[in-house]
């Protein structure tokens, strides 16, 4: 490591940013967040406390975690001496323009400035900031001290230094970084989620399924495969011993075909609150707490198991 990471500054603590402090700390690292919700100090006192016995089963010492998270008196204060600021501001290209023009100013002139951004590249809000070399993207998945994915997106001026620095910076906090060397609206992650979310939301419109029957479809085929190989790695073992290139060359020829019947869902208000009407019918009758700490304790099995296999497999190689 180049230089130690030992301050960070989380700007916006909403779902994401208070994920990303409690994940920061749960390293040893010393977090300033600031946010001008009324609550901040109580939204983090609870965010922390939640992600306590989820950072410890990670193998992490969260004694004194909530020691290393500080309430900021303002932005100026939050990245005084930071190593990293993680930006979680609304996704928004101005007000990121406006909220990293000051960053560069404010910020030690080492600090890496990454943003949360779900769609917006980089690109887009650095236009007119002269500074620009040490701004990329940080996207992570929902909740960034579980899923261990962080798409790494330089912006045109990004520097390679700060490509790499914060691919050092993501490993350094136990996640999985991937560099994407092309800008995109909503990166890698993102669009393969919507497109598999439009498909979704067409054959609940169609009905062919509820929204909860497309769910058990999900959990308990592509989901459970995709937790293990990803769709290129899947279809290439689908193809049997002949790989990819059987499939591409026996069931491709028939999958292309599928591709021109995939749906385009409307998005008139009536469709959408018949859509909206039917996930909470699903889903409405339990509360967002129990139902994302359900998700939590179910995410944290299934990388426990992979991570398990990934030791016995290097046990037996070895």
């Amino acid at each position: 490591m180049t230089k130690p990471f030992t301050a960070a500054a989380v700007v916006g603590a909403g779902t994401i940013g208070l994920s990303w402090a409690a994940l920061f700390a749960g390293h040893g690292i010393r977090v300033r967040i600031t946010d001008p919700r009324p609550d901040l100090a109580e939204a983090v006192a609870e965010a922390l406390d939640q992600a306590a016995g989820q950072l410890a089963a990670q193998g992490l010492d969260v004694h004194g975690l909530a020691e290393r998270v500080l309430i900021a008196d303002d932005l100026a204060d939050a990245v005084r001496d930071a190593d990293v600021v993680q930006e979680n501001g609304p996704e928004n290209a101005a007000f990121k323009r406006e909220l990293f023009t000051d960053l560069v100013g404010t910020a030690p002139a080492h600090a890496l400035l990454l943003s949360s951004s779900s769609a917006i590249p980089a690109t887009a809000f650095t236009d007119t900031i002269e500074d620009a070399g040490r701004i990329l993207i940080g996207h992570p998945f929902n909740p960034p001290h579980l899923v261990p994915l962080v798409e790494v997106v330089p912006g045109e001026r990004t520097s390679e230094e700060s490509v790499a620095r914060a691919v050092e910076f993501y490993r350094f906090v136990g996640r999985v970084p991937v560099v994407e060397r092309k800008e995109i609206p909503g990166f890698v992650g993102n669009r393969l989620q919507n497109a598999l979310s439009r498909e979704a939301i067409y054959l609940v419109e169609q009905g062919v399924v509820s929204p909860a029957e497309l769910d058990t479809v999900m959990v308990n085929s592509l989901g459970l495969r995709w937790a293990t190989v990803g769709p290129f790695l899947g279809a290439h073992l689908g193809g049997g011993p002949g790989g990819y290139r059987h499939m591409a060359e026996h069931i491709g020829v028939s999958m292309q075909k599928m591709w021109d019947s995939l749906g385009r869902p409307e998005q008139s208000p009536e469709h959408v609150e018949r859509l909206v009407e039917a996930v909470e019918n699903a889903y409405g009758s339990r509360s967002y707490a129990d139902l994302s700490q359900e998700r939590d304790a179910r995410q944290i099995a299934v990388l426990s198991a992979r991570d398990s296999a990934t030791h016995l497999e290097k046990e037996t190689r070895s």
